[in-house]
């Protein structure tokens, strides 16, 4: 199938689909004339790599977790299993900052309610 029809069976765009090419992550066989080709594997393979965009994951992480689906093996498993358990601790720790950030807005928010509420009505312009 040309690149095309993987974008509309995938549910991505075809600039997407070049992206995946440009980081490795996606491959095609290409015609005479240049155009990318693909397989029914490759529908499976962008949903995939959907997923893993999904769950917050870089393309240099992505590249570093096929491996794991490429060649499975016991060790290729570990390093997968591994390197998202280091991306869980980056998300945990960027929750962690963005609950921090959060609660000082409530502050500035509720020092302007209080302020806000000592204004009388003929302060205001």
């Amino acid at each position: 199938m040309r690149i095309g029809e993987l974008a509309a069976r995938a549910g991505v765009s075809v600039r997407s689909l070049r992206y995946y090419e440009e980081q490795g992550l996606l491959t095609s066989t290409r015609s005479a004339s240049g155009q990318r080709h693909y397989t029914e594997a490759h529908v499976e393979r962008v949903t995939f790599l959907q997923r893993m965009y999904a769950a917050g994951l870089s393309s240099r992480t992505i590249a570093e977790l096929l491996p794991c689906v490429d060649s499975p093996s016991e060790t290729t498993s570990d390093a997968a299993l591994e390197r998202m358990a280091e991306e869980r601790e980056r998300l945990s720790a960027h929750i962690e900052e963005l609950v921090r950030t959060r609660d000082a807005l409530d502050v500035l928010m509720a020092t302007n309610r209080a302020h806000r509420a000592g204004l009388s009505p003929t302060a205001t312009v």
